[in-house]
């Protein structure tokens, strides 16, 4: 790869190509039918056709077979691990684990989540976590270690 500077720099590719005019005369190259073809659906004016549309063939979205199936209530949880839990107590010494402070430490991904705390790694410290669900295994860790498991909602 060459070493970029001031002597070899370039505008990207197409940068400095103009806009394509269509319907300006036959010298242009797209004057006449201005590159809309003869006759047909797409040459007429006001013509716009849905999106996946084949021409009347049956589209790719309906031939392909339909398979299992979405259940609307499910409920999704982002998952934390009692060994984050762990790491950010010795890093940071931290003793409460709320929803704000959960996003604070960046241990969400999204925001609104819901939050399922997991047994994955030993607890050694009391602490005080919220969430919305608990593994029983995890309630167990984090009571055995001395601290509080709150359920939220």
């Amino acid at each position: 790869m060459a070493i970029r500077n001031l002597s070899n720099l370039r505008a990207p590719k197409k940068a400095n190509e103009n806009k394509k005019r269509v319907g300006r005369g036959m010298g242009s190259g797209m004057g006449k039918t201005s590159t809309r073809g003869h006759k047909g659906q797409g040459s007429r004016t006001g013509s716009s056709l849905m999106r996946g549309f084949e021409g009347g063939q049956m589209p790719l979205h309906r031939r392909l077979p339909k398979r299992g199936f979405t259940n609307i209530f499910r409920v999704e949880y982002q998952v934390l691990g009692l060994d984050r839990v762990a790491e950010i107590v010795a890093a940071e010494n931290v003793t409460e684990f709320t929803l704000d402070k959960i996003i604070e430490l960046g241990l969400l991904r999204k925001k609104g989540a819901l939050i399922k705390v997991l047994n994955n790694g030993e607890i050694k410290t009391a602490v005080t976590v919220h969430a919305h669900k608990f593994s029983k295994t995890a309630q167990e860790a984090i009571e055995k270690a001395g601290g509080k498991a709150i359920l939220i909602g």
